[in-house]
């Protein structure tokens, strides 16, 4: 399809995915009857719309195309919000009509941009439009990505989501993107002795050593601007990261009597040699933040000691967080070694 100008953004004409977070509720009225809502919103506007699988409580919707096709996704799927609030309200004592509130996906690396310096964008977005947009603090779990919450009139939301995309353009992601993959309810996991459990917090520093033996792929698939970890790697992760001292130090959980559910956090030092400590911390620390990010492991790196050919880098937490921080480091080493022996993907280091 031949994308057309949007005379008012500058003559956009590019192609653009923007990702939504929605309750299961909110999906069900996009998809319609038999899938009717969604097939007449695909049509009319010429976007691609697809949505995750699963059965979670959240899902992602996808929309790509054209700036204008994206811009007329956007409005009926606001305007579509609006009349199940209309439709809600005429069977409740509610009186006044709450906004319609929609949620996109953004990499964190994005949303600097998005505020603007003392959080002067956002300040202009919210003056120039009249919706109430909001950039969460923390990053969704297991990815680099934030929520921001656009709420307002279907009128206020379409023009707030043009604004943000002229500003996704200008600011593109720096490096790679972990996305967002929303997570069942309850994903069982099977450990080595073939116990069953809900979650993972009890897991232990030899279930993830099993883990790690065999792991030989790169720790991401690039594809395009996102950084997809490899199934592994996703279990390590939600190893590491659940890991988290909610109960007190010691006591046990019955499924597992005498594991304690949360370890005792450790140390761990490496020495790198000074030529590669760069391709550790990345451009302005990204890398190593997101290291810290996927492992939920400390990492100083210390300063370089006059003389010395070495750095000496500190990891500290859980034994699963320490071996996640090892493992991302290695991987690194192994995307920096691939990068040399192909100079035509230097560029994305």
């Amino acid at each position: 399809m031949e994308p057309t100008k949007v005379q008012s953004e500058g003559g956009l004409n590019v192609t653009l995915t923007i990702r939504l977070l929605m309750h299961g509720k909110e999906v069900g009225s996009i998809i319609g009857k038999k899938g009717e809502t969604v097939k007449k919103m695909r049509e009319e506007s010429g976007a691609r719309i697809n949505i995750s699988e699963g059965n979670c409580p959240e899902r992602i919707v996808t929309i790509t195309g054209p700036t204008d096709a994206i811009f007329k996704a956007f409005a009926m799927i606001a305007y579509k919000f609006e009349e199940d609030i209309i439709n809600s309200m005429s069977n409740s004592p509610a009186t006044s009509k709450p906004p319609v509130t929609l949620r996109l996906v953004v990499p964190a690396s994005q949303c600097g941009s998005l505020i603007g310096k003392g959080g002067s964008k956002i300040k202009e977005m919210r003056e120039s439009t009249g919706a109430q947009v909001q950039v969460a603090g923390d990053m969704l779990p297991n990815s680099t990505e934030r929520a921001v919450t656009i709420s307002g009139t279907p009128e206020a939301i379409i023009q707030c989501v043009k604004q943000i995309c002229v500003v996704m353009l200008e600011s593109p992601p720096k490096g790679a993107t972990i996305p967002y993959r929303p997570k069942p309810a309850s994903t069982p996991v099977i450990f080595s002795g073939g116990q069953v459990r809900a979650d993972p917090l009890a897991a232990s520093a030899a279930n993830l050593s099993l883990l790690l033996q065999h792991q030989p792929l790169p720790a991401y698939t690039i594809q395009g601007q996102y950084a997809i970890p490899h199934p592994d790697l996703t279990k390590l992760h939600q190893l590491a990261m659940q890991q988290n001292p909610f109960t007190p130090l010691g006591q046990t959980t019955p499924a597992f009597p005498g594991l304690d559910a949360s370890p005792q956090a450790s140390t761990h030092e490496l020495t790198i040699p000074n030529d590669l400590i760069g391709c550790i911390i990345g451009r302005q620390g990204t890398k190593i933040n997101e290291i810290r990010q996927m492992s939920g492991a400390q990492i100083k790196i210390a300063n370089a000691m006059e003389g010395s050919s070495e750095r000496q880098i500190t990891i500290t937490g859980t034994p699963a967080n320490i071996s996640l921080a090892q493992y991302l480091i290695n991987a690194r080493f192994r995307d920096v070694a691939a990068m040399w022996s192909d100079p035509s993907s230097m560029s994305t280091s």
